[in-house]
């Protein structure tokens, strides 16, 4: 039965907002806005000046109640700041550490083995911190095969477009054609090391509503679960692209049902709404289904 087939949606990551650690105004904004995933930056929203204070403001920050994920950009492996922001972040108030330019597997063989160290140092359970890396250079997408299934806490991709623009000197255009290639590799390797959808790059236009509402439409359809945020005001937009419409729903539930009742008299294959349906199809709309309960949308 259709039914049968487990479905399973994990924490939403529909919408990942970044703020510098530094400045704790700016920061707790981002536990006020409704993303899915909070992350606090030391990295490259954080002058050198500002580096060693930042990192005991994550940490207060992250001490806070909030309802959000709470993560924190480290400085990268090879960086005279990243031991240092690993020892000063890990504890039972962070949930991810985010690695930005990761170009190898070797990269987060490193940072699992101190995050393990630190684990076990601070009682917590192995693997309890979750390691996003940031791909977002040449090396790193043609690395993905490796980068992928690399450690066990890794739970999911994210990617950069900022940094893969300067890398290899593109133009940053409205369609987003030049990260076809990136964005299909991320959605690929993902699904074959058994990763959740990737999410996807920042826009760095915070005053275009339309072509952030754009871009992410643009990410979902190509298999993104969600995208990186530099504003509040992204957010409710970002939660509304990677979120089913009543429509959606609407579709998807009829298309359940009917299958269901067909399946009862020995069919599997019908025609919904004048759209042929079968179990892939199936399948999918109770994903969408799954997703909507996550979020209140459907009973």
């Amino acid at each position: 039965m259709a039914g049968d087939k487990c479905v399973t949606v994990p924490r939403l990551f529909r919408s990942v907002l970044f703020a510098p650690a530094n400045h704790p105004r700016r920061a707790e904004k981002v536990f006020l806005s409704d993303a899915d995933v909070a992350i606090l930056d030391l990295e490259d929203a954080v002058a050198v000046s500002e580096k060693d204070a930042a990192r005991p403001a994550a940490v207060a920050l992250l001490k806070v109640p909030r309802t959000c994920a709470g993560y924190v950009r480290i400085n990268g492996v090879g960086s005279p700041w990243f031991d240092q922001d690993l020892t000063a972040v890990v504890g039972p108030w962070v949930d991810g550490v985010v690695l930005p330019k990761t170009e190898s597997a070797a990269d987060l063989h490193a940072v699992d083995a101190r995050l393990t160290e630190l684990e076990r140092a601070c009682g917590l359970k192995l693997n309890s911190i979750d390691l996003l890396p940031l791909v977002e250079t040449a090396r790193g997408i043609m690395a993905l095969e490796t980068i992928a299934p690399a450690v066990p806490r890794v739970r999911r991709l994210a990617f950069g477009g900022g940094d893969y623009s300067l890398d290899l000197d593109l133009k940053w255009s409205f369609e987003e054609s030049e990260f076809a290639y990136a964005r299909a590799r991320l959605v690929h390797c993902s699904r074959v090391a058994g990763l959740e959808a990737p999410i996807d790059t920042v826009l760095l236009d915070i005053k275009d509503n339309a072509r952030f509402t754009s871009s992410a439409t643009r990410a979902r359809g190509h298999g993104f679960q969600g995208k990186l945020c530099i504003h509040p005001d992204q957010v409710p937009l970002a939660n509304s692209a990677f979120a089913p419409s009543a429509s959606d729903i609407d579709r998807a539930a009829a298309i359940v049902q009917a299958f269901t009742a067909a399946e009862k008299s020995g069919a599997a294959s019908i025609t919904v709404a004048g759209q042929f349906v079968d179990y892939p199809v199936v399948y999918q709309a109770e994903r969408v289904l799954a997703i909507a309960r996550r979020l209140g949308l459907y009973r």
